[in-house]
């Protein structure tokens, strides 16, 4: 199954965090909070302005980005679960070493 978003919306796979902490602490399944890092998996084509211009989006596929908390709608696509949000509930695009990819 292929999904595009549509306008400024961004399809984004949550990246794992260390399951231990700095001090050598294992983190149980249970006590972990949700990543707010993702990789992007798909873009829209962009967000329309009210003249009708099309303004491509500033992130792109395979970008890893910080998001908020509670942003986007979590959704299963291929029985893998995703998030759809606008690209303004982007925070930043992170550069430099790369987060772990979720297990699937």
């Amino acid at each position: 199954m292929q999904f595009k978003p549509l306008h400024d919306r961004v399809l984004v796979r949550r990246l794992e965090q260390d399951e231990k902490t700095a001090g050598g602490i294992i983190i149980p399944d249970t006590a972990k909070e949700k990543p707010m890092e993702g990789e992007v998996i798909a873009v829209g084509a962009g967000a329309r302005s009210e003249d009708g211009k099309i303004h491509p989006l500033d992130v792109k596929a395979g970008d890893k980005v910080l998001f908020g908390k509670w942003s986007g709608t979590e959704i299963k696509v291929a029985g893998e679960e995703l998030i759809i949000m606008k690209e303004s509930d982007i925070l930043g695009i992170i550069t430099g070493p790369a987060a772990k990819p979720a297990k699937k």
